[in-house]
């Protein structure tokens, strides 16, 4: 990736206990995507493709237009941030994923969203 198409993708899962019911296999988690533009070019996200793996090695993918309804163009220098979620049927699970991105002057490039773990409290240390 050349320095004026880069962007650094940070995650924050948070369990909701208030919405889950595990003797259903229901584990419902947010997350919190900080997206910042540390190139020189801006950058307009347009689609999404997650993979969420959960404790049974049971994938879900989930592709679509932008996030949370939006196509956010990102400045050199300017963050984006957005809450979505996810329900799953184990306590634990990995989600990773990536963003098809168009720069200023036209180019598609791809931004990688580490793995990040969705995990109850007290599963893992």
């Amino acid at each position: 990736m050349s320095e004026k198409n880069k962007i650094l993708v940070e995650a924050t899962p948070h369990y909701i206990e208030a919405q889950s019911v595990p003797k259903d296999d229901r584990y419902v988690f947010a997350y919190t995507i900080t997206i910042t533009n540390t190139g020189t070019r801006s950058a307009q996200l347009i689609s999404r493709h997650w993979l969420i793996t959960d404790a049974n090695g049971k994938i879900q993918e989930v592709q679509g237009d932008g996030v949370i309804g939006e196509q956010p163009n990102i400045k050199p220098g300017e963050i984006f941030r957005y809450t979505s979620g996810a329900m799953i049927e184990t306590p634990v699970a990995v989600m990773q994923g990536k963003y098809t991105m168009l720069s200023e002057d036209g180019d598609n490039f791809l931004a990688a969203v580490p793995p990040f773990t969705l995990s109850i409290p007290r599963v893992l240390h």
